[in-house]
């Protein structure tokens, strides 16, 4: 739905770059099903945390060959994908107590949702 508002919103106020925000949106998103990182319900496979790092990877790609001002951001997750991935599997596999199901502390789910240190 964000690529498509991106997409509406340069169609409609004639900005260009809002259009590529949403078109290279739109490929990083069929890049992660094409790919297989959609979240995984078994440990140690993807979940939501590292299927959110991929669309921001891919989606910097995108934008990187479209816009070099993009370039540092997909050079610097790129050169730590390794060790963001591994992160995220490494904090799997424990409950997580988030304060509540539908209405969570926002403070533990950034937690859980942000384990680097």
């Amino acid at each position: 739905a964000t690529a498509v508002a991106f997409e509406k919103l340069g169609e409609t106020s004639g900005n260009a770059k809002a259009v590529m925000l949403g078109d290279c949106l739109n490929k990083a998103v069929g890049r992660i099903l094409k790919n297989r990182k959609s979240p995984s319900r078994r440990v140690q496979e993807i979940d939501n945390r590292a299927t959110n790092f991929y669309v921001a990877l891919y989606w910097a790609e995108y934008l990187a060959e479209q816009d070099p001002a993009y370039k540092p951001i997909f050079e610097q997750l790129s050169a730590a994908r390794g060790d963001i991935v591994a992160e995220f599997k490494k904090c799997q596999g424990e409950p997580v107590d988030l304060g509540g199901y539908y209405l969570f502390e926002y403070g533990k789910a950034k937690s859980a949702m942000n384990p680097s240190p």
